[in-house]
């Protein structure tokens, strides 16, 4: 039974907001603001009082004014380290950018720019002209357009060139990428038909030859993105696809999925498909990612023959997936960095992915021997780090971890105090042990996470 003088002891809407613990939000947001919130949480406690519970206090009600403002005006992306070992983590933002993207897209942003200008003629200009021009150098393609990311890509590639017409794509590549979105979902939207060919582990090239029909508009090649497929298995090879779609008058779309320019086999790891080699074995369109191991801004690169790409540059979707100008100036920035030959030197991504095992070895030795110094049970292990997003699933890269084993406190706790610190560092735990790998703390990153571990060690800030 609810108490009535529970109700009568709540403080009117202008007695709450002049409480003492509200004056610096009293300050800093306005009055219809607060006056909207502490109904809010007037009202909330009155159902708490219905509810046979008993009434907050004015300072109850006050700090529960402030938490509501809190999650309103939380900042939505907060700076972290990521000692995760995952070098392009979906979670963590993907790729970090070059100081040279950073100081591009900032410039762009504070400014007014020759974003649909042509400066030499004085007239509208395109918005792509220039990243076209660097793709068809890196890629040996005919034309280019970037949307907003890769599923963008393919629902724009697909809706543009095989709207109410059969797609044949292999049973083993109607995949699932992350966030639970389907291929056969992306190419329902687009208003294509799924056709599959072959069976999950062996697709060969009569099947594909045998599917055609007079209503199949185009062959669509899916990178595995998340996954392997290994054992008894056979593919069709992209240049055989390409030779039997040309023949029947058809053309090959390549979804590479995360799309490298660079060849990875070179840095110890399996060989990610290239952009190049994809343009090179003929197909018509390749889609891939620019935030993954491109290294860039999330962007949607499409390139290919100048035909199919002026189908998909006049589609009416083009302008409603097209990208900024703070994304096209930071993807110029990273594109420029493969074609001045400097990417595995300016790009972080591949600057983890190259970085040799006796610096990693050196800076964990570095982190333990100060946290040890600090009373800190750490210890140094071999370890693995992976690629992530997408790219090269199953392959990883020798590191060298720094194994902590707390005592006084669960991994758990200890885990969580890192996330809650005033530098937040993401650490991955096992064996009862929370983990450090090197490979993916940037470079002048070590003391921040030294510090935040120190403080969570300590429990300052937490308790």
């Amino acid at each position: 039974m609810p108490n009535p003088e529970a109700y009568r002891s709540l403080p009117a809407v202008d007695r709450l907001l002049a409480a003492p613990a509200l004056a610096d939000a009293r300050a800093g947001y306005p009055h219809a603001l607060l006056t909207e919130l502490a109904r809010d949480v007037l009202a909330a406690a009155r159902h708490d009082i219905a509810a046979g519970r008993p009434g907050p206090d004015v300072a109850q009600l006050a700090a529960a004014l402030l938490a509501r403002l809190g999650e309103i005006t939380a900042a939505p992306l907060t700076p972290l380290i990521n000692a995760t070992g995952v070098i392009i983590h979906t979670n963590l933002g993907r790729a970090p950018l070059s100081v040279a993207a950073i100081e591009a897209m900032q410039a762009a942003s504070g400014a007014y720019s020759s974003l649909e200008y042509d400066l030499g003629k004085g007239e509208r200009g395109s918005r792509t002209d220039y990243l076209s021009a660097i793709l068809r150098q890196l890629t040996g393609a005919e034309a280019a357009a970037v949307v907003n990311n890769n599923a963008a890509a393919v629902l724009l590639t697909l809706s543009a060139l095989s709207k109410g017409k059969e797609v044949l794509v292999s049973r083993g590549q109607a995949v699932e990428i992350g966030g639970g979105f389907r291929i056969p979902d992306v190419m329902r939207q687009s208003g294509a038909k799924l056709v599959d060919v072959g069976t999950t582990n062996r697709t060969r090239i009569a099947d594909y030859a045998n599917a055609i029909t007079p209503r199949t508009a185009l062959l669509l090649n899916v990178h595995a993105s998340n996954f392997r497929l290994i054992g008894f298995t056979e593919q069709t090879s992209l240049r055989e696809m390409a030779q039997l779609a040309h023949d029947r008058g058809l053309l090959l779309v390549d979804d590479l999925g995360s799309g490298s320019l660079l060849p990875s086999e070179d840095y110890g790891l399996a060989h990610e498909a290239l952009v190049q080699e994809s343009v090179s074995a003929g197909a018509d369109v390749v889609s891939f990612s620019g935030d993954k191991l491109l290294g860039g801004p999330q962007a949607g690169i499409i390139v290919g023959k100048a035909g199919p790409l002026e189908r998909i540059r006049k589609h009416p979707l083009m302008r409603a997936l097209r990208v900024d100008k703070t994304t096209l100036a930071g993807l110029q920035a990273t594109l420029l960095h493969y074609l001045r030959g400097e990417a595995v030197e300016q790009i972080p991504v591949w600057q983890m992915i190259s970085t040799p095992l006796l610096k990693l070895e050196q800076r964990a030795a570095a982190i333990c021997a100060t946290l040890t110094s600090a009373g800190i049970a750490a210890t140094i292990h071999p370890g693995q780090s992976a690629i992530g997003g997408g790219s090269l699933p199953g392959e990883t890269l020798p590191t060298c971890l720094v194994a902590i084993t707390p005592v006084s406190l669960s991994v758990d706790k200890l885990a969580a105090r890192l996330r809650l610190g005033h530098t937040p560092v993401i650490a991955r735990i096992a064996a009862d042990a929370l983990l450090l790998d090197p490979r993916t703390i940037l470079p002048g990153q070590d003391e921040a996470v030294i510090a935040t571990l120190l403080a969570a060690w300590r429990g300052i800030g937490h308790e």
